[in-house]
């Protein structure tokens, strides 16, 4: 993903107006400054679980694996619930695996798939991490108010329902 560092100066986005007319920079400017904050908040994140020797792709697979009741999921499941490929998937399991913190085993009611189940050693690294995830996140957010966050929240799951007009 790249990230962009620098957001447009009025000067630049007065460029696009020049050159593409009609051009709603206002739109332009805002939609590249929600960008920024996700990828600051994503890299911030990254430098969170680094301190713990995690990357956010295998901290999401431990985290929905602790979610399900018996702490087993299948890969393709996982792959749905993280919004990644198959083939994404497959790699943070292995690194999981090679760690220890995930389990690989044959599927008995159907011996073609696997299943993976959180480790004990897994839920140790939860658990090891999770109080300085729950810390810095809740310390994060409460930089608003609540009646500001639910604001925020339901105005991008609005945004994020209508996606599909820059696909």
């Amino acid at each position: 993903m790249l990230l962009l560092k620098e957001l447009p100066t009025s000067k630049s986005l007065e460029k696009f107006v020049t050159r593409y007319p009609g051009t709603d920079i206002t739109a332009i400017s805002d939609f590249v400054s929600i960008l920024r904050a996700a990828s600051d908040i994503s890299t911030a994140l990254d430098a969170l679980l680094a301190r713990h020797g995690l990357l956010q792709g295998r901290w999401w697979v431990l985290v929905l694996l602790m979610r399900q009741d018996d702490l087993t999921s299948s890969p393709s499941d996982l792959a749905d619930k993280a919004g990644v490929t198959k083939a994404t998937m497959t790699g943070f399991i292995d690194g999981l695996e090679r760690e220890g913190l995930v389990s690989r085993f044959m599927d008995t009611s159907d011996r073609r798939k696997f299943l993976i189940r959180l480790s004990m050693a897994g839920q140790q690294k939860l658990d090891e991490v999770m109080p300085d995830y729950v810390q810095c996140v809740t310390q994060f957010m409460n930089v608003l108010a609540k009646v500001q966050r639910d604001t925020l929240i339901a105005d991008l799951a609005t945004l994020a329902s209508r996606v599909d007009l820059i696909k």
